[in-house]
């Protein structure tokens, strides 16, 4: 992948982001792993069976993912430079969602700035897992920003990481694994054993990058003239403190960057998850918080972009 076509990717999300008419590799996955799910789960529904079952999916998918994408670019498209250059400047865009996530952020704050509070409520299930129709507004305005900030993990960084290391291939590979995850990697009845694998292999996918991000959320503390010590203090305090090995990290970062407090007890169908708080409960979430952390997102996007296309550029430079 060339400088110039990164760059073009990236600024497509920038002006863009997630147009429901495209055609998002996502979506794609989606289907996917639906109809894998019925044919590998048919079998047997005992628990050695399913572990294996998505043991293979959770392996299976994204390496054919990485396999189908490089030969597409590499092989058979190679004879087209032009074509293949097209592909993967679309290819590259449709792993990065800077755009879509505050976009997907906007429409909730919007709504609660109208006083449509059940339409807020609406928009914020569709990027949350918690329930939400009990949620206060600034219950609500809080979950908004603990997801922006688990999402510029998984959703911005992680994409940028791995098409940095390995190009759309690995980028579309992660987004894959990402999308197995967000659809099976449950720990109910249902998934407990099936989804096992695809839940412990995200927690690798995403290991560097949550540690990435929860990093330039400090570096975007510095930047802007915020205390960027309580930053760091909160991060490496709070940031372990979930069951997940990554979600608490650009979570616990975010709230010292802002000094307001996130997490805390949330219920999942209506059952209620005792969630630990990350921060210190120094100011009340209001819209200047959520300001600030759309800042965030851009500054540490763009970030890391630069760093990537600084790195494409000196790789470029050093093979000629």
């Amino acid at each position: 992948m060339s400088p110039f076509q990164f760059v073009i990717a990236y600024l497509i999300d920038l002006a863009v982001g997630d147009p429901r008419w495209f055609p998002h590799p996502v979506r794609f996955f989606g289907r996917i792993i639906q109809g894998l799910e019925k044919v590998l789960r048919r079998p047997s529904n005992n628990p050695v069976w399913e572990k294996a079952a998505g043991i293979l999916l959770a392996v299976g998918l994204p390496g054919a993912v990485f396999a189908l994408s490089y030969a597409l670019l590499n092989v058979w498209l190679s004879a087209c430079p032009w074509l293949q250059s097209l592909t993967t400047i679309l290819l590259a865009y449709t792993t990065l969602a800077t755009r879509s996530l505050h976009q997907e952020a906007a429409r909730v704050v919007a709504a609660l700035e109208a006083g449509r509070v059940p339409e807020a409520r609406k928009w914020l299930s569709w990027i949350v897992g918690r329930d939400t129709e009990n949620l206060d507004r600034e219950g609500m305005l809080r979950a908004t920003l603990e997801t922006v900030a688990e999402n510029l993990s998984d959703g911005v960084i992680a994409p940028l990481f791995y098409l940095l290391i390995g190009g759309v291939p690995l980028a579309l590979a992660f987004k894959a694994a990402s999308t197995l995850d967000s659809m099976v990697g449950y720990k109910n009845d249902r998934y407990r054993h099936f989804g096992w694998a695809s839940a412990r292999l995200d927690d690798l996918w995403n290991y560097v990058p949550a540690r990435l991000t929860a990093w330039l959320i400090e570096l975007v503390s510095l930047i802007r003239g915020w205390d960027w010590r309580a930053t760091r203090r909160i991060r490496l305090r709070d940031g372990r403190k979930y069951p997940s090995p990554n979600a608490g990290l650009p979570q616990a970062a975010l709230a010292g960057a802002l000094r307001i407090r996130l997490g805390g007890p949330v219920s999942y169908g209506g059952v209620r998850s005792a969630k630990p708080f990350l921060g210190d409960d120094d100011s009340e979430v209001t819209l200047t918080e959520y300001t600030q952390t759309i800042f965030i997102l851009y500054a540490a996007s763009a970030i890391m972009a630069g760093f990537v296309l600084a790195v494409r550029i000196m790789a470029d430079y050093l093979i000629r």
